[in-house]
């Protein structure tokens, strides 16, 4: 080197230095420039091929399967069977409800609490300090029962006698309306157990007969009232979900439709619709306006009434299976693509690695298991699909 500029040559010193100062690149350094832009260029322009190869024509033509996007996956065309739900919100609580009316002379002297259950044989409240029994039955107390009286009343006294093993029906025979001398020793035996007089005679006011066993809900009289008039409410035990259904979808729901019961705790539990109003009505609160518009009522019966716990007016969830298809072709609801002309594909991958689009028919769409019913020319069952997202 000299007492002139300093100069540097080789790849990427394409300056020079002067002074402690710099000068633009030297003017024969330019044609690296133009191949360093050419190169680029003609690395996008690959890309863009890249991109290309990965269109389809709307023709529904193929491709080849070079790769899949890391967005996407590959599914199965699988033949199964298909359930349409549609959600509702529920209330829980117990079927029925039984306002139990006093007949007796005398005063209320003791009241269950609410929430017990009180069954056939069992005392449901007193009156005088004399048990009032609970026997089942759909015709209430109207008259005293002693031997010699006939009727639908005493046939369910009948029944029950046999039932709480009081009475043998070999002893009533075909006689189940007639009170006769059987009955007559049955009615002593349940007075006996109950620890009262056994007079072999009911007088009206100690019986109430319910359809099942009752759950108490609600005290209506106080000890020391009359024993006249309301006593309590009862439910019965057997548990049920309650839907308010808009009348629009009425025709959705039937009895017998299975349900999907979703619990507060997040556990579910099957149940089946045993019964859809066909009148609809509208309910109010307490200062008289309407809370809703008009709704149908559909009760629920969870198949097994233990998972449900003693909840009682919880909110819970249910999904009402209305619909069902056997041994169908599905696929995942991720895989269809729509048609610029309308309609569905799906894209499927040969066992070369090509895709190729398939038009198809939906049929019956799966919410919970997240498939669609297809069909179409040239689909079948193990056929693999691109489905983004699974």
């Amino acid at each position: 080197m000299n007492g002139g500029a300093a100069s540097a040559t080789g790849k990427g010193a394409e300056f020079t230095e002067s002074g402690g100062g710099m000068s633009p690149p030297h003017q024969g350094r330019r044609p690296w420039v133009t191949v360093a832009v050419v190169l680029v260029l003609v690395l996008i322009a690959a890309g863009a091929v890249a991109v290309a190869g990965r269109v389809f024509d709307s023709g529904g033509g193929s491709r080849n399967g070079g790769g899949i996007d890391a967005a996407t996956s590959l599914a199965t065309v699988q033949r199964r069977t298909l359930s349409q739900t549609t959600q509702f919100n529920g209330t829980l609580g117990y079927a029925g409800s039984y306002t139990v009316l006093g007949v007796a002379r005398g005063r209320v002297t003791w009241l269950p609490k609410a929430g017990r259950v009180v069954r056939q044989g069992q005392v449901l409240y007193r009156v005088d300090e004399a048990p009032v029994v609970l026997l089942y039955g759909a015709i209430p107390p109207y008259r005293a029962l002693a031997e010699g009286a006939t009727g639908l009343d005493v046939d369910q006294l009948n029944h029950d006698l046999v039932k709480l093993r009081y009475l043998r029906g070999s002893d009533v025979d075909s006689a189940w309306d007639e009170f006769n001398w059987a009955t007559t020793a049955g009615v002593e035996r349940l007075q006996k157990h109950l620890g009262v007089d056994q007079t072999g005679k009911l007088a009206l006011g100690h019986v109430v007969f319910l359809p099942t066993a009752a759950r108490v809900t609600t005290l209506r009289a106080v000890l020391g009232a009359p024993a006249s008039g309301p006593v309590l409410q009862a439910s019965s035990t057997a548990g049920t979900v309650s839907v308010a259904l808009d009348p629009n979808l009425q025709s959705e729901v039937t009895a017998g439709d299975r349900v999907t019961i979703t619990l507060p705790d997040g556990g579910t539990t099957p149940g089946r619709v045993t019964s859809v109003g066909k009148v609809a009505s509208v309910s109010s609160n307490d200062s008289g306006g309407s809370d809703t518009g008009p709704t149908v009522p559909v009760q629920i019966r969870p198949i097994n009434p233990k998972a449900t716990g003693g909840l009682d007016q919880a909110l819970v969830e249910v999904a009402i299976t209305d619909r069902t298809v056997h041994d169908v072709l599905a696929v995942p609801v991720s895989a269809l693509l729509a048609r610029a002309g309308g309609g569905y594909s799906v894209e499927v991958v040969a066992g070369d690695g090509t895709h190729h689009l398939v038009r198809v028919h939906l049929g019956l769409f799966d919410d919970a298991a997240g498939m669609v019913q297809v069909s179409g020319s040239g689909l079948a069952v193990g056929q693999r699909v691109v489905a983004p997202g699974e």
